[in-house]
């Protein structure tokens, strides 16, 4: 199984991968000045490198984040095992490194998933 799958399409393994756990809140202060925190959720991002992929890889990736949502499959940290959820994707980037013969070859190439 990949580290990260999307959409059933296995991702190839990234250089980085760092979960990010976010707690979504209301909060404000009562009249007494005491902090008031009412946890309404809490939401996965996960930031994906990879140091090189080939124009194909690259392509398939793209085409697996293309959707506004998607769901991901993925190793969450704080329960140690395989979850999955319902993501969407910020900017992707990439810089490309080598155009030889029409064929791509991609570096650096980074987004984040952010959990719906």
């Amino acid at each position: 199984m990949a580290l990260i799958n999307i959409g059933g399409t296995d991702l190839p393994a990234p250089a980085s991968y760092n979960v990010t756990i976010t707690d979504i809140t209301k909060n404000d202060r009562n009249a007494a000045g005491m902090m008031i925190i009412e946890r309404i959720s809490i939401k996965r991002s996960i930031q994906l490198g990879w140091n090189y992929l080939s124009g194909d890889d690259y392509s398939a990736v793209l085409n697996a984040v293309s959707d506004v949502f998607f769901t991901v499959t993925y190793f969450d940290p704080q329960n140690n095992t395989n979850q999955t959820g319902t993501f969407y994707c910020s900017d992707r980037q990439a810089g490309m490194i080598q155009f030889t013969n029409g064929i791509p070859s991609w570096s650096n190439v980074q987004f984040t998933l952010t959990e719906r």
